[in-house]
């Protein structure tokens, strides 16, 4: 298999999506992407509507998103119960 150029690369990871885009790569709905953008969880960038505000979303965000998720930096909720360390 051959290496990609760093051409490739770029374009691979400089790719920008939609919202609706974006949410089928997380396999969510759009409303909760936008909903993880005003908590923070994932980068987008607005860009001006005529009624509402228009999102698109880099590629690259998302997979650092997901990769920082996978090593337990972010947490989809708060946990329910507390768990108190030496409590019988």
């Amino acid at each position: 298999m051959q290496k990609p150029t760093d051409a490739e690369m770029y374009a691979m990871y400089a790719e920008w999506l939609t919202a609706e885009e974006a949410a089928a790569f997380l396999k969510v709905k759009p409303r909760t992407l936008l909903l993880w953008v005003r908590q923070g969880k994932v980068r987008g960038y607005p860009l001006s509507g005529i009624q509402r505000k228009v999102w698109r979303f880099q590629k690259a965000d998302l997979n650092a998103m997901l990769f920082a998720q996978a090593a337990g930096v972010l947490c989809s909720s708060a946990p329910s119960v507390l768990e108190m360390k030496g409590a019988d």
